[in-house]
């Protein structure tokens, strides 16, 4: 290889010579540090580097045919591209230390102010972290663009990342994978030939190796394919191991003479503005990446990830892994896991709708309400006292059409074919689940990796030897717990009361508007008003959603702060299932009111129920309330996606915009560089709670989808387009417009499996009642199969409303004016079976007990049908997948060997061995 000229960035080991490369990197696709070749120019601006060496620097790629003039750039144009390039370069420069070979692994920023108190404790933690190791260099203010912020970078030396790797049980390559072809089936091995618009080209984005791996030990470190120290750990291990020590240095010591210690602490104590690690560079380049490849693993991923035009190609995740590490890549493979899953659940649904749109002519009895010479022309009796009066079933027709849309034949098959989905869906995630285990080196994560949480340890001074590792470490004793716990529990059963509260004053205004809308003068608004009532009470409902899910975040934050939780993941699983707790029955509670009991407790002309408030309740359309279940649900389901996604990217963008704007700007007239740490600095903050919000709004989303699915069948395919967007607006935020997170490790996807389970338990009952008792389809079915004298639905209308002689209503009923088409009124229906005459007048028909019957029957087979599908998908479906099963025997079988080898060698010498090969036997015969 000619060394005369330097190659292109990022291209450094393709020439070179083959034999010094003796093992496959680590398989983790990172870039080497690169030895950036500088200019006569300082790198960039700073007091304490006035070093000047030789030009030309190296052309970025994409630039090397316009900087062949070594004398510098000629005319405008190449003064622009020379400056555009110096300024690349530059930019790359700020990766490193001043040396140029120093990783920069984590950034720590603060103004500088008179605040005496904030620059001691300063002082005291960057003093302790040099003393556990770290090296910090320090960027002052006037290096800075804005001229206000100081920073501090973090280089973490080889030594210090080997201990704490062992420390944490990192796990690290052992060896190459030799499984992979032995395990492939043969139509996984076929199918892999076949083109798919969906894959990622191979020219661009090239599937990571697959190792064997175990725990990192600093004894046996020739035991792993180490080729460069630089490299063995990626950046996202990097900054890991960065993150633990700067989360356990202690700064001060509080009232009481305990260390107070965290990075997060003083960043909340404003003693820093921010910690973060570095992004790898631009995201954005300004040469093709199939022509020239990538700048960097950011740049990689925005264009096979992030992309918009990217939105149909399956995620890079083991690239999402290596750059933000397992916890946020497992996020979005169950992100796309479960998106894939709607597809089919989407499908089916919009059929049932189609099927819907195409029949609801022939419904016998939509089409009797709506003809006036027959059904129609009933005398309805009035739907409030006084100020309401009669009305004709014939200005129901509206709702009865639509009703019939999502109650029809088709509904019952879906929420069969729903919940059987669910169960699948639950299965093969976990399959998927432990195959990602597995291949991302977290299976024992939880039981074997996790640490004590920073907080736990400084604020519990109780010690105990743990029983299993008989180490000493801080415990809550059981008094205390229940201290706290019932604490936790009487705040949280006060809020459920409170959200409780707030939808009965929604129910209340429900009542009330439809009250003032019945009796309105107005032909348009009277025939509309259960429309309006229902859509304005929706609204309100997410208003107040909204408002009371801003309050429960900072309550259930405190809570589980009390609780004092010994690890992060059990921190996080406490936190989630109150949050859960409190927005289930915040986003859930009116549709289930409007589902289950409108219209229940109403009474009957003549004994109507006055318990609320001294107000009639509100009933049901003759067609039944399904239509509103519907209004409700598309309001709150499609109104939170929308405002979820306005929030989550444009509000980011916005402020990122701004502060990168006026930064360019000042670099312009400063000719500063603007330095990567700057940049990474003015992206937003991902929010404190991480991905908890993300989760959630997809498992509410789920409950939508499959708890109330019977009333609204479109919901998965809403819940897919959101999702095909979802993807990308996430993976666009973490790229482009949010700092680089601390690459944080998870096992999986945590409580929220066990949430997706309760909430598919719930959707077996939930959509069994709402077929049964919400939707009119069982009373139909005994209607044809035991009245009807030809099996159809001819006559349903009359026989599903009941007569009431108007002489009996109480004095309040009696509506207040009759217009004067109606003449003189002798009767009038309402809904139900009641007895019209006779000695029970009034009384339930023996048709109520024959569809109260069914519907109970039918509830009692649809679960248990339900439930036994459910046990043998559960049955045929093992929960880890043979070919990862093998790999994990295999995998401890190397680890067994690599350990024996290891002590055999020690012990050679002891007994005149010949060094590793006699080890080797050794280790063979041990094993076997």
């Amino acid at each position: 290889m000619d060394h005369s000229r330097p190659p292109p960035i990022g291209f450094e080991l393709q020439g070179a010579d083959s034999a010094n490369v003796t093992q496959i990197d680590v398989g983790f696709n990172h870039p080497p540090p690169q030895e950036v070749t500088p200019s006569t120019q300082p790198l960039y601006p700073n007091p304490h580097d006035q070093t000047e060496v030789p030009m030309p620097p190296p052309a970025p790629i994409g630039f090397e045919g316009q900087m062949e003039n070594s004398n510098g750039p000629n005319g405008t144009a190449e003064a622009d591209d020379y400056k555009a390039n110096q300024q690349v370069i530059n930019e790359i420069a700020t990766l490193y230390f001043r040396d140029k070979k120093s990783k920069i692994d984590y950034i720590l920023a603060y103004e500088d102010e008179q605040d005496e108190k904030k620059k001691e404790r300063r002082k005291q933690f960057q003093e302790n972290l040099e003393e556990e190791g770290l090296i910090l260099e320090f960027e002052e203010k006037e290096n800075s663009i804005n001229k206000k912020t100081s920073f501090i970078k973090i280089h973490c030396p080889w030594e210090i990342l080997a201990k704490y790797a062992e420390i944490t049980n990192m796990k690290m390559p052992l060896m190459e994978n030799d499984m992979d072809e032995e395990l492939t089936g043969i139509l996984e091995h076929c199918f892999s030939y076949l083109p798919s618009p969906f894959e990622l080209s191979k020219d661009i984005i090239q599937d990571e190796p697959n190792y064997f791996t175990a725990p990192f030990n600093r004894e046996r470190v020739d035991q792993f394919i180490i080729k460069d120290k630089a490299t063995f750990f990626t950046n996202a291990q990097r900054s890991k191991i960065v993150y633990e020590i700067l989360a356990r240095t202690w700064f001060e010591h509080d009232k009481k003479g305990k260390k107070r210690i965290g990075v997060s602490n003083m960043v909340n104590n404003g003693s820093y503005t921010a910690a973060f690690p570095l992004h790898d560079g631009r995201y954005i380049s300004e040469h093709s990446i199939l022509a020239s490849g990538k700048d960097n693993d950011r740049h990689l991923l925005y264009e096979t990830w992030a992309k918009p035009g990217v939105w149909y190609k399956y995620q890079p995740l083991d690239h999402v892994r290596t750059y933000f590490g397992e916890k946020i890549a497992i996020y979005f493979a169950w992100l796309g896991y479960y998106t894939s899953a709607l597809f089919p659940a989407a499908a089916i649904g919009l059929a049932v709708f189609i099927f819907g749109l195409a029949t609801f002519m022939d419904d016998k009895p939509s089409n009797d309400i709506c003809d006036p010479n027959g059904a129609g022309n009933f005398t309805m009796c009035p739907l409030c006292d006084a100020r309401c009066t009669y009305w004709k079933l014939e200005s129901s027709c509206r709702y009865s059409r639509a009703t019939y849309l999502f109650d029809n034949y088709g509904t019952m098959i879906f929420a069969i074919v729903m919940a059987l989905w669910a169960s699948f869906f639950q299965e093969f995630w976990k399959r998927k689940q432990h195959e990602l285990e597995y291949d991302w080196d977290c299976a024992d994560f939880e039981s074997e990796e996790e640490t004590l949480r920073p907080e736990f340890e400084a604020a519990i001074s109780n010690r105990r030897t743990h029983p299993v590792t008989k180490r000493e470490e801080p415990f809550v004793p059981s008094y205390s717990k229940c201290i706290r716990y019932g604490t936790t529990l009487g705040i949280i059963v006060f809020f459920l009361c409170v959200v409780l509260a707030a939808v009965f004053g929604v129910i209340l205004y429900r009542v009330v508007i439809s009250g003032v809308l019945y009796a309105s003068t107005d032909g348009v608004i009277k025939s509309r008003a259960t429309i309006i009532a229902s859509v304005t009470a929706a609204c309100i409902n997410f208003v107040i959603i909204l408002i009371l899910n801003f309050v429960y975040g900072r309550i259930a934050l405190f809570l589980t702060d009390l609780e004092q939780h010994r690890t992060q993941t059990e921190w996080e699983d406490a936190f989630t299932f109150k949050m859960f707790l409190f927005q289930f029955v915040n986003y859930y509670s009116t549709v289930v009111y409007i589902a289950f009991f409108k219209g229940r407790f109403v009474g009957r002309p003549g004994d109507y129920n006055y318990s609320l408030l001294d107000k009639r309740q509100e009933e049901c359309d003759p067609a039944g309330c399904l239509i509103e279940v519907c209004i409700q649900l598309g309001i709150i389901m499609v109104g939170k996606q929308a405002l979820n996604n306005f929030k989550e990217i444009l509000l980011p963008k916005i402020m990122v915009w701004f502060k990168s704007r006026k930064a360019k700007n000042e670099e312009k007239k400063e000719d500063i560089v603007y330095s990567r740490w700057e940049q990474d600095y003015n992206l937003a903050d991902q929010p404190k709670m991480g991905l908890f919000d993300e989760y959630l709004e997809m498992v509410i989303q789920y409950g939508f989808v499959t708890i109330f699915v019977a009333a609204f069948p479109l919901a998965p395919l809403f819940a897919l387009l959101n999702n095909i967007i979802e993807i990308r607006l996430d993976a666009y935020k973490f790229v482009t417009q949010w700092k680089r997170p601390m690459a944080a490790r998870a096992q999986d996807i945590g409580i929220w499996f066990g949430i997706l389970r309760g909430i598919s338990a719930v959707a077996v009952i939930t959509n069994a009642a709402i077929i049964a008792f919400t939707a009119e389809f069982i009373p139909k079915m005994v209607y044809r199969y035991a009245h009807s004298e030809d099996e159809s639905l001819e006559g349903y209308m009359n026989y599903s409303l009941s007569v009431f002689n108007v002489a009996d209503f109480q004095k309040k009923s009696i509506p207040s004016e009759i217009p004067p088409e109606f003449g003189n009124v002798t009767q009038c229906r309402f809904r139900g079976f009641y007895e019209h005459a006779g000695p029970g007048e009034y009384q339930f028909t023996m048709a109520y007990w024959e569809v109260l019957a069914a519907r109970l029957a039918f509830i009692v087979v649809f679960e248990n049908l339900v439930v036994f599908l459910t046990w043998l998908v559960m049955y045929l479906v093992p929960d880890i997948p043979y070919k990862v099963k093998m790999q994990m025997l295999r995998e401890n079988f190397l680890s067994k060997e690599a350990l024996y080898r290891a002590e055999s060698i020690k012990l050679s010498p002891m007994r005149g061995g010949g060094g590793s090969e006699n080890g080797a036997n050794i280790t063979d015969r041990t094993i076997f």
